[in-house]
């Protein structure tokens, strides 16, 4: 099949991805279609039957796991690419392991989409030419030693080609085909296995039984078969290598002749999982860096309040030793237990707040006031502020609906995004936050903008990328707008940043507003 017939549906809820990507796609000579959401893209794929989706995983509706799980449900031999945020590699490996053909993250580059697209076809390629060699020898097309002989040599190229390991074995379990790729997994040469090794020293101890075991069950894809079943196998040096297995037995009952197995190598997923948990914890780190900055600036906040109560406590003191509370001293008493009361609040507010933005917990999603959060965040970094001479603009358009978030996670957002209008003004300026509602749209939009020094056209198109920073070693992860990059998408929203060097910089987001229920 030539470049130029190879289709490829893009399904994406962003219009502006979408025409980006198809620009990039058609340039590099495929055909290009597009749906606007996860239920439009399953039609469209009915209809044109592609050979490749792209499609993004967050998206209002059906999202695109499921969109997965339904292409793959009409036809198999359709390969599927997932678009991923940074930091949500729990989902890719979720795609990998349902058969996607693979995933690429935000932002997209070409080049990384380009060679998932090679991928994918190649194992379209490989997927066909197994359905056609099938069908020859079900339709017993070979009549001649000419034919059986050209079919022979297919077979070998094919199994032989296949990115997935393939191993079979005669009715005794010794092991007749070891393909190239096993060769490269296990770290055995054909001719240290074929004819010499049986099926079960493949396996740990105990292993083997156990997939025989399961091949017995109706429970993986029916008696005598086993569909994505994951198990070890043990490579030539001793090592145990994670794989995911489908196998099929010839025969059945006792005139079994045979095995046929498919092993995907899954220590890259492996690796994808411990990079997942690791980025989980150094986002963390991160966070607790932050939280650090905070706690110094909460310290001072709280110290103003407490100096207040104390000289008001012993305003009251004095007063109850001049004898019974009577006129105008039960009315200084009054007003006294009202201040302190008022000053007690504040600071439970600011500690309050504290605790919630250092809680490591998972997204758990709830009406969010944005200008409340706004507020809190402003709170919360009130004497950084005022330390480094840094005024306070507020532009809150008043009587905005609500979206549907993550409170503490939005906060991290705001909090990073003011750390940095901080650290870009050492000498003082001017911070504004706004907020926004645009009903057509029915999206949120806050803004986050400095008269710091701004950011240079280098820099610009790579500082949401993980672990890109622009300040000196040892100041910072890089790590801080990537996570605010993530925690956006991950609320179907989107970021976006304008900058002048020496004159400022300017965050925008945008989330969608929560939809009236009824």
């Amino acid at each position: 099949m030539k470049k130029g017939e190879w289709k490829v549906l893009l399904i994406d809820d962003e219009e502006g991805i979408r025409k980006v990507m198809s620009i990039t796609l058609e340039d590099a000579g495929y055909k290009v279609l597009t749906a606007p959401g996860g239920e439009e893209g399953l039609e469209l794929c009915r209809e044109s039957r592609p050979e490749i989706v792209i499609t993004d995983v967050r998206m209002p509706g059906i999202d695109g796991i499921e969109v997965l799980r339904g292409v793959k449900e009409e036809d198999q031999d359709i390969e599927v690419i997932v678009v991923t945020a940074f930091g949500d590699m729990e989902t890719a490996v979720r795609a990998l392991q349902l058969d996607a053909s693979d995933y690429v993250t935000k932002p997209i580059e070409n080049e990384a989409l380009l060679v998932a697209l090679e991928r994918a076809k190649d194992r379209y390629k490989r997927r066909k030419e197994l359905r056609e060699y099938t069908n020859i020898l079900e339709n017993r097309w070979m009549e001649t030693a000419e034919e059986l002989a050209k079919a022979f040599d297919f077979q070998n190229n094919l199994i032989e080609s296949s990115i997935d390991g393939i191993v079979g074995c005669g009715a005794e379990g010794r092991i007749m085909i070891f393909n190239r790729s096993l060769e490269e997994m296990l770290g055995y040469s054909k001719d240290e296995v074929v004819k010499r090794l049986l099926f079960d020293q493949l396996f740990p101890v105990g292993s083997a039984e156990k997939i025989r075991g399961e091949l017995d069950s109706e429970e993986h894809g029916g008696r005598n078969r086993l569909y994505l079943y994951e198990t070890h196998l043990l490579s030539k040096a001793g090592e145990k290598v994670p794989v995911q297995l489908s196998a099929t037995v010839f025969g059945g009952g006792e005139k079994q002749t045979g095995m046929v197995a498919f092993i995907r190598d899954l220590r890259e997923i492996r690796r994808l999982e411990q990079q997942f948990a690791d980025q989980t914890r150094i986002i963390h780190q991160h966070k607790m860096m932050s939280l650090g900055r905070l706690a110094a600036s909460v310290v001072h906040e709280i110290n103003n309040p407490l100096a207040g109560i104390l000289n008001y406590i012993r305003l009251m003191l004095k007063i109850i030793e001049r004898g019974p509370l009577e006129g105008q001293h039960l009315e200084k008493f009054r007003r006294y237990l009202s201040v302190i009361e008022e000053e007690t609040g504040r600071c439970s507010k600011i500690v309050s707040n504290l605790l919630a933005f250092s809680r490591k917990s998972k997204m758990e999603f709830s009406d969010v006031d944005v200008n409340e959060l706004l507020e809190k965040c402003i709170l919360l970094s009130q004497h950084r502020l005022n330390l480094q001479n840094i005024a306070v603009q507020s532009n809150f358009e008043r009587g905005i609906p609500v979206i549907w978030g993550d409170q503490n996670q939005l906060q991290q957002c705001i909090i990073n995004l003011i750390f940095n209008a901080i650290d870009a003004m050492p000498t003082g300026g001017t911070l504004t936050l706004g907020s926004a509602f645009h009903p057509r749209e029915k999206y949120m939009e806050i803004r986050v903008a400095d008269t710091g020094s701004g950011i240079s056209k280098e820099d610009l198109p790579h500082i949401f990328d993980p672990f890109y920073t622009t300040k000196t070693e040892g100041e910072g992860l890089g790590l801080g707008l990537s996570t605010v990059y993530g925690i956006i998408d991950r609320h179907k929203g989107t970021i976006s940043v304008e900058s002048r060097p020496g004159k400022g910089t300017a965050f925008t987001i945008k989330i969608p507003v929560k939809e009236p229920v009824g």
